[in-house]
């Protein structure tokens, strides 16, 4: 493994520690460069918008060779460090691992849910295990990878308490080697502040509706992310903007586009 990747593994690690990690999605070279230029001091990869930017749905619907050619493109593009949204790690976790280190990732999302729709969370036993073997995989590799595990107890809407089902998979996925934990779909305060005196840095999913930074990391919150909440936002321009220019033939929702010299500048490198 190559000395950059060491590194950059070490100061991923040390982002999660102080002040909170902002983190701002990518789906692609472009929109990670856009980003780092915005000032994030990592990037980290929607598994959604990488899906849709290579013509598949998202849960697993893009395969993990094309998952990770797009991670590398996003490496390459930045200096910044980046974490790779695997998603349930496409059957292989280990070997997922091993690629999307080899591609330049110093950490990953790895979910609990089986990526099919209606179908059940996993057991925190059977997801703890998928923990392990991306552990043993990224230590075979050298590399101190940022293991954030992701359980949709919330998204999914699980029934009964919520909060203490993911205070248990928090305890088991910490105890498998786990460096932090996301809880996409929380929002209360009180419940992630809870969360966030766990055994794990935790990760909230943010986005309109959502409290602002400033509250969550008042609440504890180590690492506030958006998903695919920019991707979206980015296809609904284009959907605008291709609705006005067919319907009525002008051009306004062009305005605002980023200068064409700058961006193509951002991509020289």
């Amino acid at each position: 493994m190559t000395p950059t990747t060491v590194t950059q593994a070490a100061r991923f690690r040390d982002l999660h520690e102080g002040t909170v990690l902002v983190l701002p999605n990518a789906w692609d070279a472009a929109s990670a460069a856009l980003i780092e230029a915005a000032g994030a001091q990592a990037i980290a990869t929607t598994s959604a918008g990488v899906s849709w930017a290579n013509g598949a749905p998202d849960a697993e619907g893009l395969g993990r060779e094309r998952m990770v050619a797009a991670v590398s493109a996003v490496v390459a593009a930045v200096t910044v460090p980046v974490t790779a949204d695997i998603e349930g790690g496409y059957g292989d976790v280990a070997g997922t691992v091993r690629a999307v280190i080899e591609a330049g990732a110093v950490g990953v999302n790895l979910e609990d849910s089986p990526g099919l729709d209606g179908a059940p969370l996993l057991p925190p036993a059977d997801q703890a295990r998928r923990i392990a073997a991306a552990r043993a995989a990224a230590d075979a590799a050298g590399v101190e990878l940022f293991v954030n595990a992701r359980t949709d107890v919330y998204l999914a809407g699980v029934p009964g308490d919520r909060l203490a089902e993911v205070e248990e998979r928090a305890r088991v996925y910490a105890e498998a080697g786990a460096d932090g934990l996301f809880v996409p779909g929380l929002l209360d305060l009180a419940a992630i502040a809870r969360l966030a005196g766990g055994p794990l840095p935790l990760n909230v999913m943010a986005g309109p509706g959502a409290p602002p930074v400033e509250r969550l990391a008042a609440a504890g919150v180590a690492r506030v992310s958006v998903g695919s909440a920019i991707a979206q936002a980015a296809y609904a321009c284009a959907a605008r903007a291709a609705a006005e220019l067919l319907d009525g033939g002008t051009y306004a929702a062009l305005a605002d586009g980023l200068d064409y010299g700058g961006l193509n500048a951002l991509l020289r490198r």
